[in-house]
């Protein structure tokens, strides 16, 4: 380090002063992960693409965005977002809007056409994707960027699984999903349409004619009531309801439905059946305020006049003149350890009935794993996987609802990115991604609060409930560019340094060097470890630590 001179007194050097010998800890400068990039389902660097987004550098956010998730468009309009929940500005005022913000840059993506660029290298090695859903069209970008040969196999006519048949378009208009899953078939991967793989012989044919394989059939098979006539006319199929055309949708369906159901397909068939001009009301085992849809959703269909009972179970039904009568109960509801998982003791005293045209449960659905028998062991509902996403079958990899009760969207896209990762370190360990190392994330006692104003988050527009009624437009409205800015700076970029330059102000004995875009150096000869670096730094991307040396 060059010798520094105060220009205010002197010009004598304090070189002289070792004052690094005073010190038993020392600064650690290491870019540490954030809480919402932990609760992230895809491990997206979300600091770091905000920060480019505060920057005006709409095209980087992108690149880094899809790094690990190529659906940014589709991701913010419905993920669940966990990262919000688990974001530090919720002890300030407002967490931010992370999803409203991965919808602009998403959004701008498409309206500029950008793309992904071609693989470094053509590879030797080709791996069978199984599933055009979310997780196997993850999992056959990230295949593709390393350059294998890629063949998807999809049962259906059109490649997005759940984001197509069972998403509607208010919440997911049809040119974003196509639009994003464009960008991946344009890699060079193999399309293969209306090709089902059946069954266990057809997965282990597939298996021999390629390196690897990767099982992401879904989850396809409804879960049923036993109090419920299925065959009954006035019952419908949820995913049947959803994937279809709105004719049909409303040939299926008298002027009152009962939707059974607190998740987040039960609001999208609640929500569809309002749009089709019905009376809907959902009943749902959950009390009030505990449904597992997303709070957003349930807060839309309330807006909608959409009736909810709820903390009730339905007892048995009775078919009369040109309705159903519903026999119900109220129930104390206990939720489980686990995802699935949970206890209703019906209420004594407490029964009611309600009088409806249409029944239709939308109660989950669980994987056929019997097609798999005798080639994939089951542990419980879904396929058996390892850590790396393996099965019990070598080469053949599963995730997804097929492998996992983990049942959102981005949830799906992240394992399909991880079990890509390990299918290439299999096959090609020169070139993988190599896991990374786990370090703890920032909390909210490592931001410096001072440097950071109260700002209320920034929400997106909702279309006016008698517009939104008439049609299935979408109800959320983006973020302009003016708001997308406001909202980016609201980021505490936690565990990520901003090159700010505090640290090097702030060091009272000059031990501290700038180095351009690679950030700062301590010198360790007269850094005395007091630590105001760490205090003054704002984002938390600086931490003392324990200096063996001193």
């Amino acid at each position: 380090m060059n010798d520094l001179t105060s220009p205010l007194w002197t010009n004598l050097t304090s070189r002289e002063r070792i004052t690094g010998t005073w010190r038993s800890a020392l600064p650690n400068y290491q870019n540490q992960p954030s809480p919402c990039l932990n609760a992230c389902p895809v491990n997206g660097r979300i600091a770091e693409w905000i920060g480019q987004v505060k920057k005006g550098d709409t095209k980087g956010a992108f690149v880094t965005l899809a790094d690990n998730n190529p659906f940014p468009a589709i991701a913010g309009r419905i993920c669940h977002h966990p990262c919000e929940t688990a974001c530090n500005r919720n002890e300030l005022d407002e967490t931010v809007g992370i999803c409203s913000l991965e919808r602009f840059v998403g959004d701008a993506a498409l309206d500029q056409g950008w793309g992904f660029p071609a693989p470094p290298a053509e590879l030797a090695q080709s791996v069978a994707v199984v599933g055009g859903g979310p997780a196997g069209l993850s999992a056959a970008y990230q295949l593709r960027r390393y350059g294998f040969r890629v063949s998807l196999y999809e049962s259906k006519s059109a490649l997005g699984g759940l984001m197509r048949w069972g998403i509607p378009a208010y919440r997911l208009e049809r040119a974003v999903l196509d639009g994003e899953i464009a960008r991946i078939t344009a890699m060079g991967v193999d399309v293969h349409l209306n090709a089902e793989v059946g069954d266990a012989d057809a997965l282990a044919a597939l298996r021999r004619e390629h390196d690897a394989v990767y099982l992401a059939t879904g989850a396809s098979l409804p879960k049923k009531l036993p109090t419920l006539d299925y065959a009954a006319g006035w019952v419908v199929d949820s995913a049947e309801f959803l994937a279809a055309p709105a004719d049909q949708q409303s040939a299926r369906t008298g002027d009152h439905v009962l939707v059974i159901g607190g998740g987040s397909a039960a609001m999208d068939v609640a929500r569809t059946a309002r749009r089709l001009g019905r009376t809907v009301t959902v009943l749902t085992l959950e009390p009030e305020g505990s449904l597992p849809a997303q709070k957003v959703e349930v807060d839309e269909a309330a807006e909608e006049a959409i009736r909810f009972v709820s903390g009730a179970m339905l007892q048995s039904a009775e078919a009369g003149d040109g309705a159903v009568t519903l026999n119900c109960i109220r129930v104390a509801f206990s939720k489980g350890e686990r995802p699935g998982a949970f206890r209703v003791d019906p209420v004594a005293g407490s029964e009611f009935a309600l009088s409806v045209h249409t029944v239709i449960p939308a109660i989950g659905q669980d994987a056929d794993l019997q097609r798999w028998a005798g080639l994939l062991e089951a542990t419980g509902p879904v396929i058996a996987a390892g850590k790396d996403w393996q099965t019990s079958t070598p080469g053949i990899y599963a995730g997804g609802d097929v492998a996992s009760m983990a049942r959102f969207v981005t949830q799906a896209v992240g394992m399909g990115k991880e079990a890509a990762h390990a299918i290439a370190r299999a096959l090609a360990p020169d070139i993988a991604r190599a896991v990374p190392a786990e370090l703890p994330e920032v909390g909210y006692d490592r931001i410096n609060i001072a440097y950071q104003e109260p700002h209320g988050r920034t929400h997106q527009r909702l279309t006016e409930v008698a517009e939104r009624l008439t049609t299935f437009d979408e109800v959320q409205q983006p973020l302009s560019a003016d708001e997308a800015k406001s909202e980016a700076d609201r980021c505490f970029s936690c565990g990520s340094c901003i090159y700010c330059d505090n640290c090097y102000f702030y060091c009272p004995d000059m031990a501290i060097a700038r180095l351009g875009e690679n950030g700062y150096e301590v010198d360790p000869d007269y850094c005395k470890g007091c630590g105001l670096c760490v205090a003054e730094c704002p984002t938390g991307s600086i931490h003392m630590a324990k200096d063996d040396n001193a």
